[in-house]
């Protein structure tokens, strides 16, 4: 009977997951993953690398991404965890689609280019596309899981590039270059992000974040430097998605290009009453604060001691990105 279940429990897990009968082969307990799509590694595909992963497995995975214009829409699922994606050239490694939400009104969340639920996920020196046309929202990455890392990464996209999911999950930030035109990097977790190109392409809004009233931290961007598309003369750092957003932007290069009111409200005077939308020790020709709209925060230096990546990214299990 154990035999028969198991089978058929194999037997599931393969309709629903169809991979390579070289996938299936490589079910085993492989620290290591070649993806190329010449056919040199242990796949072509990145989500036949995914399928291949042990479901919960203890041990740590490495998928290693070989140069290539990879087109996927990828799922990493809730049972893949503790894996770090790394790609042979940031440049040159690019995960690629092309939806968006006007697309069969598919919607905004079903656009997603690599939709991430595994938690403990680290991604480096490699790209994630949303190629769509600026037609509607088009997510490149969308973000569910806990304890995910993105260093020197590329996220490319329009409007709505990274979707972060869930609240008060973490995700870290670090050398990346991230570009989009409106709402470009939008939702509800904890964020930091540390000396990010931010790419704006469009005169529009930087932050939509939607931070839960009891959540203490959103998006902190930390040394980052903030660079407007030609011909661009109104940027503002942030527009709350629902109330009580919370968005700081401290130590980071701001272009003239960022408007002196600084944040908009939505068009709605009550996201005024609870938005936490601040700024310190910012440089460069936009951030004067003297025009800075009523509701937002100029920290003093006391204040802005607190906001550290071991403060906002310890959480309750004090994990940080950094080991």
């Amino acid at each position: 009977m154990k035999t028969l279940f198991y089978s058929l429990c194999f037997g599931a897990m393969f309709a629903l997951f169809p991979i390579t009968v070289n996938a299936r082969n490589q079910i085993i307990n492989k620290d290591t993953f070649v993806v190329a799509r010449d056919g040199t590694g242990d796949f072509r595909n990145i989500q036949d690398a995914i399928h291949s992963i042990r479901a919960f497995r203890p041990q740590h995975t490495v998928v290693f991404i070989k140069n290539g214009m990879y087109k996927e829409k990828l799922i990493l699922p809730t049972w893949a965890n503790d894996i770090t994606f790394i790609g042979e050239d940031k440049e040159k490694t690019i995960i690629t689609w092309d939806d968006h939400a006007n697309i069969n009104d598919m919607g905004t969340f079903r656009s997603y280019t690599f939709l991430i639920q595994g938690n403990g996920v680290t991604f480096e020196n490699l790209t994630i596309e949303n190629a769509a046309a600026p037609l509607g929202q088009a997510v490149a990455a969308h973000i569910e899981g806990d304890r995910i890392i993105f260093r020197n990464c590329r996220l490319l996209g329009n409007q709505d590039t990274i979707f972060t999911g869930r609240e008060s999950y973490r995700q870290y930030f670090e050398n990346c270059y991230i570009e989009g035109t409106t709402d470009f990097i939008f939702g509800l977790s904890v964020c930091w992000f540390e000396n990010c190109t931010i790419y704006c392409k469009k005169d529009s809004y930087i932050t939509a974040a939607s931070t839960p009233q009891n959540q203490p931290y959103g998006y902190i961007f930390d040394k980052c430097r903030v660079v407007p598309a030609k011909d661009i003369t109104k940027l503002y750092l942030g527009r709350p998605w629902r109330q009580y957003a919370m968005t700081l932007f401290m130590n980071c290069e701001l272009p003239e290009s960022i408007v002196p009111q600084g944040w908009h409200n939505w068009g709605k005077e009550e996201n005024e009453k609870t938005v936490r939308y601040m700024e310190y020790n910012n440089s460069g020709p936009g951030a004067a604060t003297t025009q800075r709209v009523g509701w937002s925060k100029i920290l003093t230096a006391k204040e802005a001691r607190k906001y550290t990546i071991k403060n906002v990214m310890k959480g309750c299990d004090g994990w940080s990105p950094l080991q």
